[in-house]
């Protein structure tokens, strides 16, 4: 017990705050937990988790993505230009998935083949894939999609939005593949040695493009999510949702160094983020203090990660 523990020690922290914001707010507001709020706690953070999911992968391989608010903007410019062309709902929506998992394996390759740090190549990528949107709209939303593909935002399950739906399948096949299957594995073991790896005869290329190729297809699944709930397509959306999902991955217990995963604890992290976002809003907190919150968080969640990782060394 004692172990276990220790070796899930964010993750029930993490769960601890939740359970004492959860109180807090509830006697704050009145309103917490009354089922219309707990909903749009959930909808809100659907494709958040998404996005989440598929950042743990990359910091575990030992990298980082920051492209992934400008990937789910283009794959969905271009989902929703294909829609305005004549296309069908599930050609146009394939075809985003398409653009955000090229996208992705553009960033994978790159870091790959010139060696240059992952940060460095994910930002230049970034302003380049979001000039590509803005090009491509000329900076103007594109609106009006068929009822079939607005159903598909509203569309529920036990009342809520099918992205809920979705964050919850995709949580559940991120589990065994991270844990249980080779692909998984060998993430970690690239984050954590990347040169023992490669000499057991592993591909690490393979799986670094991959990982990055996964991430682009969350994105532009996550801009699918947005679209459909806002009807509306914009070159500016997902901006920052990278920092958002780097905050939740870092608070989870994932190290920034990569190495290991913490899949369960970038799940409760979403939440607590959200829960977070949703107190202010109830309290009628600004949304400048709601960022200000969020970079605090990001920057204790680093701090606290790095001296933890410095005493492991240490011990």
């Amino acid at each position: 017990m004692k172990k276990h523990f220790a070796r899930h020690a964010s993750v029930w922290i993490l769960v601890a705050f939740c359970l004492l914001l959860a109180g807090f707010l509830s006697l704050r507001t009145g309103s917490f937990f009354s089922s219309k709020n707990v909903v749009n706690i959930l909808e809100a953070n659907s494709y958040r988790m998404i996005l989440a999911v598929g950042m743990t992968f990359v910091v575990a391989s030992g990298a980082i993505d920051l492209s992934v608010g400008s990937i789910l903007s283009l794959s969905a410019i271009v989902m929703a230009q294909a829609m305005h062309g004549g296309w069908s709902v599930a050609l146009s929506v394939a075809a985003g998935l398409i653009v955000g998992g090229a996208l992705g394996t553009v960033n994978g390759t790159l870091i790959h083949l010139t060696r240059i740090n992952a940060l460095i190549v994910t930002l230049a990528t970034s302003f380049l894939y979001r000039g590509l949107a803005l090009m491509l709209t000329l900076g103007a939303p594109v609106t009006k999609f068929p009822q079939a593909f607005r159903s598909f935002g509203y569309g529920d399950l036990f009342g809520m939005e099918s992205g809920v739906t979705m964050a919850i399948l995709l949580i559940a096949a991120a589990f065994p593949l991270m844990y249980k299957m080779r692909w998984g594995h060998y993430l970690t073991a690239l984050g954590g040695n990347p040169e023992a790896l490669k000499r057991s005869g592993v591909s690490t290329g393979r799986y670094r493009i991959g990982c990055f190729a996964a991430m682009g297809v969350l994105a532009a699944l996550a801009g699918v999510i947005i679209t459909a709930r806002l009807n509306s397509a914009e070159p500016n959306a997902g901006l920052d949702m990278e920092m958002d999902a780097i905050t939740a991955v870092i608070m989870g217990g994932t190290p920034l160094s990569g190495g290991s995963a913490s899949l369960a604890g970038t799940a409760v992290a979403v939440f607590l983020l959200g829960m977070i976002r949703n107190g202010l809003t109830l309290m009628s907190v600004s949304s400048y203090y709601q960022q200000f919150i969020t970079g605090a968080i990001l920057l204790c969640a680093v701090v606290s990660a790095e001296l933890r990782q410095r005493r492991q060394r240490v011990g």
